[in-house]
């Protein structure tokens, strides 16, 4: 397998637009060479590690420090919030409110996503799936808050950005499904088998036994990050377009998409 794009890359840092399901980090029972961190290593040796938390479903920017005294600065600012991360997700609305979950959905007066919104449920790991966090109203876990905006809105479907304003793990994955608008694909908050055809969004298509989704791993892409430089001090923004598969699913939707399911954004 080859090494994902280069964003950026110097003497302390690189970056990578890591594609969806690529561990950063060996997985449970995993071969050598099945994550980033080993493809890496065996180029830049094993001092280089990566900075922040991503999940192996999750696209985008990936960043690496190739030294200590860069890990721990740039590791200290997001401890400290100060690092800021923006990513894009193609949510599933459920417009009926009848999701199974604790928490009423966010909606607006038409039953949609508002186009504006913030997630500010806390976060902590489920007692009995340890793979889960959970989602708390208050005084449970740790406080976590996620602002959204959508950016388009197809009804049934949207594409939200999130900017975490914490960083806790599947963050956004969770607040968005306590908001009743899952990450398309994802197979621990949303549901499976609500993905996203052709034939969902186009009238009269019919797609046949064998249509594949248009987006088949978890939507949800790291397409932004900006931090302070660990030598220079200067602010560093790093971006990572979106993926094909998003941009095929975005084309279609805006084709088909609007006029089926609900109002322009």
């Amino acid at each position: 397998m080859e090494l994902p794009p280069i964003i950026f890359e110097d003497e302390t840092l690189l970056a990578l637009d890591k594609p969806s399901d690529l561990p950063v980090v060996p997985a449970s029972g995993a071969a050598h060479g099945e994550c980033l961190q080993a493809m890496l290593r065996e180029v830049h040796g094993r001092t280089i590690t990566a900075v922040q938390r991503m999940d192996a479903e999750t696209s985008g920017v990936s960043l690496w420090a190739k030294t200590k005294p860069a890990l721990d600065f740039v590791s200290g600012l997001f401890q400290s919030k100060t690092a800021r991360q923006v990513y894009q997700a193609f949510v599933i609305v459920d417009k009926e409110g009848d999701l199974l979950m604790e928490h009423p959905p966010i909606r607006d007066a038409s039953g949609l996503l508002p186009e504006t919104f913030t997630a500010d449920y806390w976060l902590g790991p489920d007692t009995v799936n340890k793979n889960l966090m959970r989602v708390f109203s208050r005084n449970g876990g740790q406080v976590a808050r996620t602002e959204f905006r959508v950016q388009e809105n197809f009804g049934e479907y949207a594409l939200v950005e999130g900017r975490p304003q914490t960083n806790r793990r599947h963050q956004v994955r969770a607040h968005l499904a306590a908001a009743g608008a899952p990450v398309l694909n994802d197979v621990l908050y949303g549901d499976a088998r609500n993905q996203l055809r052709l034939s969902d969004i186009k009238r009269g298509y019919k797609g046949g036994a064998n249509e594949r989704p248009m987006i088949r791993s978890l939507a949800l892409h790291l397409s932004e990050l900006t931090f302070t430089h660990p030598v220079s001090r200067e602010e560093i923004s790093l971006n990572a377009p979106l993926p094909l598969e998003f941009e095929i699913a975005l084309k279609n939707l805006r084709k088909f998409g609007r006029g089926r399911f609900g109002r322009r954004s």
